[in-house]
């Protein structure tokens, strides 16, 4: 193979000795010393951006840690070191920051970015994260941020309505959310309102770690060996690759009401009870998930009262609770054994006055329709493997943007299987079990019932880790949710949005 071609190349002082430092058409860096080996960086990877300090050229590297090894408060897979030296001449300084700007400027790195923050989720350290460890970054690589903190619920989603900054596109470049799973879903839901979805949609949206959840990028981190933390995502943003990425649409007919989500859990005990009701014990972090499952598993050890064993999936009399629903389906290819043959058609969702979208253009008229009846402990419908940071769906690897959802269905089992498969999420091996049914599907349906037991009780329908219908008697049921509790449908709308990720 030809060596690459030369942009410039100049005599220099490092650290006070004769060198040579030059970069190449490949974007390769080179410094090279008298008597040390060459050293290497790749612009694309390994540079953030430079600085001139008087005579001085500083180049801003990022480098991968070594094993074990955890920098600082927050650590992460990369750690800061620059790289400086002293042109013999201004033109030899002007020419070098001309050269590397501009190779840096054909990257299509984001130049302005706008970042919401939301202050609430986790231990309320996001905007602690922000400060010290993503803020640095993204100034190293001299990307303007306009930060918005968000005040309360659905800021953010309002805040990017179709009624508010309609010259967004004029101002910002890009998109990024430091916060929980649940506040990205509020920024793509926002910006679909808006009359220029089309074209704003092609802003890359980037997430940051800095709560409890996190599952979407944690699968797009965990993809190519990387940590699910604000180090990793943020590089991963200043790098710039952004691949499609599949969201689904939840629509509910008789609200009226729909929701571009990532994942849909639709339980009473098992999946709902653990996202909901452990938003109690958010204190403590991500352990929350892990305490709740721990309490949920051994709560036959401990002397308690009957409402706390209702509060995480329990009947009083101890025994786990089912409920009888109905999940509706379209197999995608190779999955056309599972379920029974049904009736069900997608039905036409009702012509909506709205300036933005408007959902996917779905043709499954000709198409047959399978149906999996309860009682289930759990449904989860999703396109990410990782559901938490500690809870991995799948063991396979997946294509984030192939146009399929993955369902699970956990069906009624004995007490001591289904504890079983809870200690199995975290590895992902609870869907070997002949109690879980996966399968990949192209559309689906549920019909939300009641729970078998107790026939006036219903359950909860969550999405994105946040509660999307709430039936009957459920944990604050008197509360307004976003949808009704009744049947939902979710359709896929491919490649619908760009995020930010690492390269695969």
């Amino acid at each position: 193979m030809a060596p690459a071609e030369v942009i410039v190349v100049d005599l220099v002082l490092i650290d006070g000795e004769l060198g040579m430092v030059k970069l190449t058409a490949d974007g390769v860096l080179e410094a090279i010393e008298y008597g040390e080996p060459s050293r290497y960086w790749t612009v694309k990877k390994d540079v953030l951006g430079f600085v001139v300090e008087g005579k001085y050229i500083r180049i801003k590297t990022v480098v991968e840690r070594e094993e074990g090894i955890c920098c600082g408060e927050f650590g992460g897979d990369y750690s800061r070191k620059d790289f400086v030296f002293e042109p013999f001449s201004e033109d030899a300084k002007n020419r070098f920051c001309f050269k590397l700007r501009q190779y840096l400027d054909s990257l299509g790195r984001p130049k302005r970015l706008l970042v919401f923050v939301n202050p609430f989720g986790g231990k309320k350290s996001a905007i602690k994260i922000f400060e010290k460890e993503v803020k640095p970054l993204f100034e190293d690589a001299d990307i303007q941020l306009d930060v918005q903190e968000t005040k309360y619920q659905l800021h953010a989603k309002e805040w990017l309505g179709p009624w508010m900054y309609q010259s967004m596109m004029v101002l910002f470049v890009s998109v990024a959310t430091v916060s929980l799973l649940r506040s990205d879903s509020k920024v793509v839901n926002g910006l679909l309102q808006r009359a220029d979805w089309q074209t704003v949609f092609k802003l890359p949206i980037g997430v940051i770690p800095a709560g409890t959840g996190n599952g979407m990028i944690k699968s797009l981190l965990d993809a190519v060996g990387l940590q699910c933390c604000a180090n990793s995502a943020t590089i991963s943003i200043i790098r710039g690759p952004a691949p499609a990425y599949t969201f689904f649409r939840c629509g509910n007919y008789l609200t009226r009401k729909y929701q571009i989500l990532q994942r849909l859990d639709a339980c009473l005990g098992l999946v709902a009870d653990i996202d909901i009701e452990s938003e109690k014990f958010r204190w403590m972090g991500s352990a929350r998930m892990d305490f709740y499952l721990l309490s949920y598993s051994t709560k036959d050890n401990i002397q308690c009262s009957p409402d706390w064993l209702v509060s995480v999936g329990r009947s009083k009399d101890n025994k786990f609770k089912t409920i009888q629903w109905t999940s509706l389906f379209l197999p995608a290819p190779g999955f056309e054994s599972y379920g029974q043959p049904t009736s069900y058609r997608l039905y036409k969702e009702p012509p909506v006055k709205a300036l933005g979208y408007q959902g996917p253009d779905t043709k499954f008229e000709d198409v047959e329709w399978r149906e999996i009846k309860g009682p289930f402990v759990s449904v989860w419908l999703h396109n990410v493997p990782w559901v938490l940071r500690t809870i991995w769906l799948l063991l396979q690897q997946r294509s984030f943007s192939d146009g399929f959802l993955d369902l699970i269905v956990v069906k009624n089992c004995p007490k001591l299987a289904l504890l079983s498969l809870m200690t199995q999420i975290s590895e992902g091996t609870h869907v070997q079990s002949p109690y879980v049914a996966y399968l990949k599907v192209k559309a689906f349906a549920l019909e939300p019932g009641a729970l078998v037991d107790e026939p006036d009780k219903e359950g909860i329908i969550d999405a994105d880790g946040e509660v999307l219908a709430r039936g009957r008697r459920t944990y604050k049921c008197e509360q307004i949710a976003l949808m009704s509790y009744d049947k939902l449908q979710i359709t896929v709308d491919q490649g619908l949005a760009t995020l930010f990720s690492p390269e695969y």
